[in-house]
């Protein structure tokens, strides 16, 4: 074990020390009910904090949880995470590299992979994935094993929350039972469990972890309090709160398909302008003149990221269940789906103008991850747009200043280590799939072939001869 693991193991041994000491939650509470107890911990800055998956969502709301003076442990089954967390080295574009490198260093935030260190804490926030399967069906195993994990290390006096989206119903049907059988403790009795959906979007210049409204719903008033209680102390933002952790989740589904319902409304109109001959962007500029009842939407070559693209699927799964199709949602989701090979079509006219099949044109693509100037490409659209090129014979280079390389369907793809004239010229076609700020698309302009926009980036080139819009 090297110095820095040294360090966080002794960190962790001190906060299991602390919750064995009398008037903790680990023992019996004297002093008042496990609602006051826990407050009272809040307030005094005692409680030990524990926050499941140290990804986007986990690692800045630990960093937060720690800042403001809770002692937290983050978990994670990846060691390259856990390592990097311990010696102080940040690998999420939203945290500040030296309040991590600061909040370790003093004691205040360590990472493990040993789930045993549940034990120690009072507050666990689970922040693992929720992917889809490749059935399009809600894969919550992550989720499943880290309550199953959290309840064989469960002590009373605790608050359980998770923060991973999720169906209506997660909460309650699926984490309860499991809490309540593998420690043998019931929930309301003996210890709290709620939902607080994440709302992180990264890259956003403004609204951070801390920054953000928080909506939390749980189990019981007390558990509500209590949870509340909590972000309120760690958060600079109003803290919501609803009657149950079903409303919650269902809350968080609203925000991210309303958005997918949209950009799908605004994807098929950029289609229908596509054969009209209609300039889309020019229509969307002239309509946010308008200052009521309109809110702008833009289209491109599809959705990316973890919850807009993914939301809509957990809610049209939970809704057939009880035999409800959402026809609505279910439509802007095939649109959106869509958007990849409509690019690909459209790219492929586009070197029919030129006398050029697409089977073996030389494709540049700029731009994999999922928006503007961050470096994540989850789910991005433009990973599909490359494999819907590649499928049809063509040969594809990506460049994108974020993201050197990336990983898809077990192979790593490197990326151009660079953008210059002579670089353009040697392709036949060059689509942004991103809006990277720090791309100069004048030169992108000037010496490509020709250039297919799908976001609008080059809007403020001058010589539109060589570029066609989505």
């Amino acid at each position: 074990m090297d110095e820095a693991a040294d360090g966080a193991a002794d960190g962790m041994r001190r906060q299991a020390a602390d919750a064995e000491a009398p008037g903790c939650c680990g023992k019996d509470m004297v002093d008042g009910t496990m609602k006051d107890t826990l407050l009272r911990k809040i307030a005094q800055r005692e409680m030990a904090v524990g926050v499941i998956g140290l990804g986007y969502v986990g690692l800045p709301l630990a960093v937060e949880k720690a800042k403001a003076g809770f002692r937290t442990i983050g978990f994670d089954v990846q060691p390259e995470k856990v390592r990097m967390v311990n010696q102080g080295e940040n690998y999420i574009g939203d945290v500040v590299s030296e309040d991590l490198k600061s909040l370790v260093d003093s004691g205040m935030l360590s990472a493990t992979s040993d789930y045993s260190f549940i034990g120690s804490v009072d507050f666990v926030a689970i922040c693992v994935p929720t992917p889809l399967d490749s059935h399009q069906q809600p894969d919550i195993s992550y989720v499943r094993g880290s309550a199953i994990e959290i309840a064989r290390h469960l002590k009373r006096g605790t608050a359980v929350v998770l923060e991973s989206t999720a169906y209506p119903g997660t909460t309650e049907e699926l984490i309860k039972p499991l809490l309540e059988q593998g420690s043998g403790l019931e929930c309301g009795k003996d210890f709290y469990l709620g939902f607080s959906p994440e709302r992180v979007d990264p890259g956003n210049s403004i609204y951070k972890t801390r920054n953000t409204p928080k909506v939390v719903g749980a189990i019981g008033e007390d558990a509500r309090q209590v949870i509340a209680a909590m972000y309120s102390a760690v958060l600079q933002s109003d803290v919501f709160t609803v009657s149950s952790p079903a409303v919650a989740e269902m809350e968080k589904i609203l925000e991210n398909t309303y958005r997918n319902v949209n950009i799908g409304l605004i994807n098929e109109l950029a289609m229908l302008c596509g054969h009209l001959g209609i300039n889309i962007w020019e229509v969307i500029e002239a309509a946010k003149t308008k200052p009521f009842g309109f809110q702008p939407f833009y289209p491109g070559p599809g959705l990316g990221g973890h919850c807009i693209p993914l939301d809509p699927y957990y809610l049209s799964w939970k809704a057939r269940e009880y035999g409800f199709h959402t026809s609505m949602i279910e439509s802007s989701m095939m649109i959106n789906d869509r958007m990849p090979a409509y690019v690909a079509e459209r790219a492929s006219k586009i070197l029919n103008r030129f006398g050029k099949p697409l089977n073996g044109s030389r494709i540049l693509i700029l731009g994999v991850a999922y928006k503007q100037d961050i470096d994540d490409y989850r789910e991005s659209p433009a990973l599909k747009v490359i494999e819907e090129l590649n499928g049809a014979g063509a040969q594809t280079d990506y460049y994108d200043p974020y993201i050197p390389s990336y990983r898809r369907g077990g192979r790593v793809r490197q990326g151009l280590e660079g953008l210059t004239p002579a670089i353009l010229k040697g392709y036949d076609l060059a689509i942004i799939t991103t809006a990277h700020s720090c791309v100069d698309y004048n030169m992108v302009a000037e010496n490509a072939a020709f250039v297919f926009d799908t976001k609008n980036a080059a809007k403020g080139v001058a010589d539109r001869g060589k570029i066609e819009l989505l």
